[in-house]
């Protein structure tokens, strides 16, 4: 996700590079014909200071040469700025466009990695759910084991109570019929 992030950021710099460069350039080229009408006018100026005693007409030409070369640049002004419009709007698309890319590819590694995330943790529920299975099936039969064990345990000690006992009783039994028969003798 973080390399989204950073590729996203790069895709912002690249964008605002390729705005800012046609920008510049747009600068310049509106710059460079508006000093040359500077200096074309500075220089009308200076020619029409020198030349004060011109004729009339003369300076009349120098003004409509002056204003025809201001009218040519205020043109190329407008067209240069039309162009940046169109190399902005161009700019801001391809921006767009990128951006919308990232975000695209971003929300899909997010995916692939929520589903992996999910496969992993539904076969980690599985393998437990497996092996708690298989230690109650070990508990089970080890409770019946002990349970069978101690069964038997009590069956054989019951069996050697009731021997016992009756082996008891037979010579208690015994005993009282030799005392009888001796008194009765």
């Amino acid at each position: 996700m973080t390399d989204a992030k950073g590729r996203a950021k790069k895709t912002g710099k690249e964008a605002e590079e390729q705005i800012m460069k046609p920008l510049e350039e747009v600068q310049e080229q509106i710059m460079t014909p508006l000093e040359e009408i500077q200096k074309q006018v500075e220089e009308s100026q200076v020619e029409a200071e020198e030349s004060a005693i011109k004729p009339l007409a003369e300076v009349l030409g120098q003004a409509q040469k002056a204003y025809a070369a201001y009218m040519e640049a205020e043109q190329q002004v407008s067209r240069i700025y039309k162009e940046n419009e169109q190399q902005v709007t161009e700019a801001y698309r391809r921006a767009e466009e990128q951006a919308s890319n990232a975000c695209e590819e971003s929300i899909s590694q997010a995916s692939k990695t929520r589903d992996g995330a999910i496969a992993r943790a539904l076969k980690a529920h599985e393998e437990a759910e497996r092996r708690a299975a298989e230690a109650y099936q070990r508990a089970r039969e080890q409770a019946e084991k002990d349970g069978e064990e101690a069964i038997a345990q009590a069956l054989k000690i019951r069996d050697e109570t009731i021997a016992k006992a009756w082996k008891i009783r037979e010579e208690t039994v015994e005993q009282a019929w030799s005392i009888y028969s001796k008194i009765v003798r």
